[in-house]
């Protein structure tokens, strides 16, 4: 038998992750790598940076060459280049030379298939003007580049990570940028509270957000493109960022009748095969096992896919050695700015939707010992299995520390951990660096203490008069920052002395800043007769901390 023929399709995170990968388990395969872009292995994560000039160099993009991927790993890399077609009873792939439109037959013992996805542009009136960009590779960001040092005014069209870094890069260059999303708040894979501090970010920082609002129609004109939102206001632009989703590039899939997903997706097992087991696909095309929820899913992210391609060529060199994927759960963090959100796992709204049955907390405290200098407020949310304990996801927000919590949580959800086992994690502590009880572990103190009955909590404050809303703050704080609620400011440490100013016959919310407290009076009250709730995570929760505050005068 002669050396194995491996045809790679998309040169990029996954697919170039499975050739390297392929190469450094057999010296003797035949690897060939067919990318429809002129650019292969480029780090397409870092577009909106360069964009901004935080990575000045253009160069370092370009992680890997054709004569680079040659020189280390002996692949023949065929650029601007596209796979048309595939005969599965010959093993053949049909590929297109995109400069000469030459087609050829090439042989295969293995064909991975690792195209991506496309920036989705929807068929709206306008949309072809060639002021309209999506951000896909190297030469949408030179054309980006290339509008911006001509023009003023960018709107970005959907507020998710991409549109919030190209806000942030774009403003950083002196321009007006407008972002405009559909949902009503920015990243919609957060629960609405969490991402209200990306949002007061934004506007701090001179973005304008439209949201609850979509694009309807582009007006081109000879000077700016008019934007024309669903509400009727028109936002004049001199360049338009389209940032409204992806969609798999599996039309080669679907041509050669490999199986597909509801939304198009390339279908495949725990080893990568598609229903062709000399078929693989890895990256934004195929869908997944769900690590989280049973179920399938799709993750587009440059994590998962590379290393999806090492899980597929392990599988193809190793055989029963291979390990296959476990599944994706789902983790992603953007900045903008000086915030930083993330999200790992699964989010209240998804569950609701799923009608799973979940509890969830939300906690406030420093990103590390808040009497160390530069102590950074962060909140951060967990979600559990109602019945389990397991951890189902976790949403963290604020200024420093957020990958670390993220990392670790999504870790804790991989190994199937429960709130219970989020009190006993042993974390790194020093002063400068976290908090001896570190915030992972207050959110598993408060999890257990809503499984256990210890506290009922409430994530909005009741409008319904009957129900009395006690402030446990210190009398300055709360006239410093005032609750967003008709309440009874009763400090905590004289709450004992003052039961008797509450109506044991009405409900009772309790609140204070960061939670801790809510929940101390809580337990005061239970103790003593009341029926109590406690406001989850604290008005820290909904109110940006850098908000000035009307100090009280005498």
């Amino acid at each position: 038998m002669g050396a194995l023929k491996l045809l790679v399709v998309g040169g990029v995170a996954a697919g170039a992750s499975f050739a390297a990968r392929a190469r450094r388990l057999d010296e003797s395969a035949e690897i060939t790598l067919i990318e429809r872009g002129p650019d292969v292995s480029f780090a397409n994560c870092g577009l909106p940076y360069h964009i901004g000039g935080e990575i000045p160099a253009r160069d370092v993009l370009a992680v890997q060459t054709s004569s680079s991927l040659k020189d280390q790993l002996n692949l023949n890399v065929f650029t601007q280049c596209e796979a048309i077609d595939i005969d599965h009873a010959g093993k053949k792939l049909q590929v297109k030379d995109l400069v000469s439109g030459r087609t050829e037959w090439l042989r295969y013992d293995k064909l991975m298939l690792s195209p991506g996805a496309s920036p989705v542009r929807p068929p709206l009136p306008g949309i072809d003007d060639p002021r309209i960009f999506t951000l896909r590779n190297l030469q949408d960001m030179d054309r980006i580049i290339a509008a911006a040092n001509t023009g003023m005014r960018a709107v970005i069209i959907g507020a998710g990570f991409i549109g919030l870094e190209m806000a942030e890069q774009l403003q950083r260059r002196g321009m007006k940028v407008q972002l405009v999303e559909l949902m009503p708040q920015v990243i919609p894979p957060l629960d609405a509270p969490m991402a209200a501090l990306l949002d007061s970010e934004l506007r701090r920082n001179g973005v304008e957000v439209f949201l609850g609002d979509g694009i309807r129609a582009f007006r081109p004109g000879d000077s700016h493109v008019g934007c024309e939102l669903n509400s009727g206001a028109v936002l004049d632009a001199d360049l338009v960022i389209l940032s409204i989703g992806v969609k798999p590039d599996s039309d080669l899939a679907k041509r050669a009748g490999l199986e597909l997903g509801a939304r198009g997706h390339i279908v495949v097992d725990a080893f990568q095969r598609t229903s062709d087991p000399n078929i693989y696909a890895a990256g934004d095309v195929v869908e997944t096992q769900d690590r989280v929820v049973p179920g399938r899913t799709t993750v587009p992210m440059g994590g998962p896919a590379n290393r999806q391609g090492r899980v597929a060529a392990d599988h193809i060199f190793l055989g029963d050695k291979a390990r296959p994927y476990p599944g994706s759960i789902g983790t992603g963090i953007v900045r903008a700015f000086d915030v930083v959100a993330g999200i790992t796992g699964w989010s209240e709204k998804r569950l609701r939707a799923l009608q799973y049955p979940f509890a969830s907390v939300t906690v406030n405290d420093s990103h590390h010992a808040s009497y160390y200098p530069g102590a950074k407020p962060m909140t951060l949310k967990i979600v559990w299995d109602a019945r389990t304990g397991r951890l189902l996801g976790a949403q963290a927000t604020g200024f420093e520390g957020i990958d670390k919590r993220l990392d670790v949580l999504s870790t804790a959800i991989a190994a199937e951990m429960t709130i219970e086992d989020l009190c006993h994690l042993e974390l790194a502590y020093a002063p400068p660096f976290g908090s001896a009880k570190d915030i992972i572990n207050l959110a598993g103190f408060a999890a257990c203490n809503r499984r256990d009955g210890l506290v009922k909590h409430t994530e909005t404050l009741p409008t319904d008069p009957a129900v009395q809303i006690v402030d446990v703050r210190g009398k300055p704080l709360a006239e410093a920052y005032p609750a967003p609620a008709t309440v009874l400011n009763i400090p905590f440490a004289t709450l004992r002395a003052n039961l008797g100013k509450l109506d044991k016959n009405r409900p009772v919310v309790t609140l204070c800043a960061f939670g801790k407290m809510s929940y101390f009076a809580a337990r005061v009250l239970a103790q003593n007769g009341f029926e109590v709730s406690s406001y989850s995570g604290g008005l820290k929760a909904n109110v940006d901390p850098r908000t000035p505050a009307k100090l009280p005068t005498a």
